[in-house]
């Protein structure tokens, strides 16, 4: 589901690009370790602050950053410009259904995308799926807590079926064959951080009813 026109503007502003600097991109870095000559991807990456701190903060090698919105792709590729095609893939893409063969990746990232996604578990069994074993699956997300809010409700666009609290998701992560060692919650509940480790064999990961 794509943003709204005030979505757009709230994600596309200095202040959301200094929080996502400042403080994701460390508190992540701090649940799950840097990505040093690693191959990553990166879901809803809009217009590409999250992909830039993929290279500059987390040290990838090499990142595939998708969107559903034709248009943040575009700016991600204007931002991104100084990456080459060698070391940067940008596409318009459904995170419920990669287009990547399994275990194509060391780690995949969500900066706050999953939400949108009005069948939510099938993103996540395709981020499993497209791991390697021991890949990391690094997630910053907003529950249901916050999609309850007037604001949010008034003002946004978002699935109203199916919402998770931190708790369903990250048990639904680990359904999927991601164990998550360690979460927090922040702003009175409204996001849950944290990052989940790829263990074991595909057939091994139960089919969600929601896939």
């Amino acid at each position: 589901m794509k943003l709204n026109g005030i979505e757009k503007a709230l994600m596309n502003n200095p202040i959301r690009a200094a929080l996502q600097r400042w403080y994701e991109a460390p508190l992540l870095e701090r649940l799950g370790g840097r990505l040093d000559g690693l191959q990553v991807l990166e879901i809803g990456c809009g217009r590409g602050v999250g992909t830039a701190l993929l290279f500059e903060h987390f040290g990838a090698h090499r990142v595939v950053a998708c969107d559903l919105d034709p248009t943040m792709v575009v700016l991600a590729r204007q931002r991104l410009a100084a990456y080459g095609s060698d070391r940067l893939v940008l596409a318009v893409a459904d995170a419920a259904a990669i287009a990547a063969p399994d275990a194509s990746f060391d780690a995949v990232v969500d900066f706050g995308i999953i939400h949108h996604i009005p069948e939510w578990p099938a993103a996540l069994r395709e981020i499993c799926r497209v791991l390697r074993p021991g890949g990391r699956f690094f997630f910053e997300e907003v529950t249901d807590h916050a999609l309850r809010r007037w604001s949010y409700r008034t003002f946004l666009d978002h699935p109203r079926d199916n919402r998770f609290s931190a708790q369903a998701f990250v048990a639904e992560v680990e359904r999927h064959g991601m164990p998550v060692t360690q979460t927090v919650e922040r702003f009175f509940g409204d996001f849950v951080i944290g990052v989940g480790r790829r263990a074991g064999s595909l057939a091994a990961i139960p089919v969600s009813q929601d896939s």
